[in-house]
């Protein structure tokens, strides 16, 4: 005769408390990273710590809680806005047509750039602790991309001769001014690329070129 199965013992419901605690850690590393990206974009990743809590609406203490070092919040901001701007290829290929949602997604990344300036000189630092970075940008980016540059390509909506990479370092480029005037002529010169990307395209649904790699 086989032993009666023991029922299994229910699991116990998680303390409401508890919840509250990580919804508000949560909700103040979310303020932390948003604060850090708007002034690390304004001043530089050397802005004082005391600033970006003000601005997230926390204690100094609460930052350092989540971030020990000015390394770790840099690291932070960089992962989450590439995390960002992978995350909105997918939304714009379901709201858009594939030519439309590539051009809004190169306008999106950058708006990424902008950011990822404010970054660059710690990013170029040497430091060990972003050398996982670049890596990091690739292989979040590259493939986004490449969804989308698929999609118009096989459209017919864009020509089909040219690689994530490249497109990247092209709006990268191009975005490279300083100052206000700087960041509207990178945008103009990122919507003629845009364009660029048009002409040529063939007049009917064609694969994809092989990729060069």
């Amino acid at each position: 005769m086989k032993p009666t199965a023991r029922p299994e013992k229910p699991k116990e419901a998680q303390p409401a408390a508890t919840r509250s605690v990580r919804v508000d850690a949560q909700r103040n590393l979310d303020a932390l990273l948003e604060a850090a990206k708007a002034i690390f974009g304004a001043s530089g990743v050397d802005a004082p710590v005391r600033d970006i809590a003000s601005r997230a609406g926390v204690g100094v203490a609460t930052l350092y809680r989540h971030f020990p070092q000015r390394s770790d919040l840099v690291a932070a901001v960089f992962r989450r806005e590439v995390d960002a701007c992978a995350a909105a290829a997918p939304t714009l290929a379901r709201e858009h047509e594939p030519g439309e949602a590539l051009a809004r997604w190169l306008r999106r990344y950058t708006g990424f750039i902008a950011t990822k300036r404010g970054l660059a000189a710690a990013l170029h630092s040497g430091d060990a602790a972003f050398d996982a970075l670049p890596a990091y940008f690739r292989q979040h980016l590259e493939p986004a991309l490449q969804s989308l540059l698929d999609a118009a390509v096989t459209a017919g909506q864009v020509r089909n001769d040219v690689e994530p990479y490249e497109l990247l370092r092209a709006v990268g480029n191009l975005s490279a001014g300083t100052g206000e005037d700087g960041r509207l002529d990178g945008r103009r010169m990122v919507d003629l690329l845009i364009d660029g990307l048009r002409y040529g395209a063939p007049r009917t649904a064609v694969p994809r070129k092989k990729s060069r790699k």
